[in-house]
């Protein structure tokens, strides 16, 4: 492992230029920096970490496209790496909240060290060693508090109520689902595969799951599997799952807004047809951020880590090796090639 003050060439992932479409993996490529000291800059607040595991999401789309307005993510700066969630070691610290040795999670850069400025939005990861470091890419980190806060802030669920969720088996998705279970709700879920659909109702627990790859109108087939109507939507792909979803809310449901997957590679967004549902039905739709309910997080974790130690809730990962492996796995979230949340291991230092 590299120490302060070593010298050091930076392997990086870099964005060559916006992207229109879906992203392939020629929009990045692997550089080397010049051989630079590692060293904190004098007088600096940041901390110098060593990155472990990035996480991947579909979030990170909408950062490569160049936006005239302002959105709730800065956009990427074509030449410069990527940045995103992560887990990291602290180097080199100068911001008294962290030490060298520490390990957090936040925003960090798709390279092997980087320079982190912004601290406020960085955890310290108080560490047992029974759970896996790469959780707090996921269950522990970003995503986890993602699923707590759009479930149980915005659309308080209740004991026999359904909750429909769809991208089920993804990072946010399955974890929506069990915690709904935990909550006494009736569960369906929906996801691109056999095996993820398999992976909802065998592993996650899920009441039911359908492949929606494999039904030629949503609204049937939502009729076919939730014939008494959706109290919870929990939406991550928007379009025509949204459209079929509002026929078939249940009065004063609530929708909980996360994301828009099947909409972030389209230069025209599909328009939704069915909002008139909303004001017949009294239905609460609500978009939100995890950052907004990050001072939530120590309540979460109370939460979640004696479920997880219990075995009552189980989080899929599916992990590759490498920072030359992260342009690929990125852009596999769009062709729905993952299993489970994204990671990739920079270091298992």
């Amino acid at each position: 492992m590299a120490t302060p003050s070593e010298l050091i060439s930076n392997k990086q992932v870099i964005l060559r230029d916006y992207v229109t479409g879906f992203p392939k993996e020629s929009d990045m490529e692997l550089r080397s920096s010049a051989t630079t000291t590692l060293k904190l800059p004098q007088g600096s607040t940041g901390v110098l970490v060593k990155n472990l595991y990035l996480s991947c999401d579909p979030y990170m789309r909408n950062r490569m496209t160049k936006r005239e307005t302002a959105s709730y993510v800065e956009t990427f700066h074509p030449g410069s790496p990527i940045t995103g969630f992560g887990v990291a070691k602290v180097l080199e610290s100068g911001d008294a909240k962290f030490e060298q040795g520490d390990l957090i999670w936040g925003i960090t850069g798709w390279e092997e060290y980087s320079l982190i400025t912004a601290t406020q939005s960085l955890f310290k990861i108080h560490h047992d060693p029974n759970i896996p470091l790469s959780y707090y890419t996921g269950i522990l980190g970003m995503p986890g508090i993602t699923a707590y806060a759009g479930l149980y802030e915005l659309c308080s669920p209740k004991k026999g109520e359904t909750v429909y969720v769809s991208a089920a088996s993804g990072a946010v998705g399955q974890l929506v689902g069990q915690f709904a279970k935990l909550m006494g709700c009736y569960v369906v879920g929906s996801a691109g595969s056999k095996e993820k659909v398999d992976l909802l109702k065998n592993k996650f627990g899920f009441d039911e799951a359908f492949n929606y790859k494999e039904e030629s109108n949503l609204d049937a087939a939502l009729k076919r599997y939730i014939p008494e109507g959706i109290d919870i939507y929990f939406e991550n792909v928007g379009g025509k799952m949204l459209d079929a979803v509002l026929l078939n809310m249940r009065f004063r449901g609530r929708i909980a807004v996360c994301g828009m997957i099947s909409q972030y590679n389209l230069e025209k967004p599909e328009g939704v047809h069915n909002l008139m549902s909303l004001i017949s039905k009294e239905v609460r739709m609500q978009g939100f951020g995890a950052f907004n309910y990050y001072h939530l997080y120590g309540k979460f974790l109370e939460m979640v880590l004696p479920h997880i130690k219990e075995g009552k809730v189980m989080y899929v990962e599916d992990v590759v090796e490498g920072l030359e492996s992260a342009p690929s796995a990125l852009v596999g979230l769009f062709a729905g090639r993952n299993v489970g949340k994204q990671v990739v291991v920079v270091s298992r230092e």
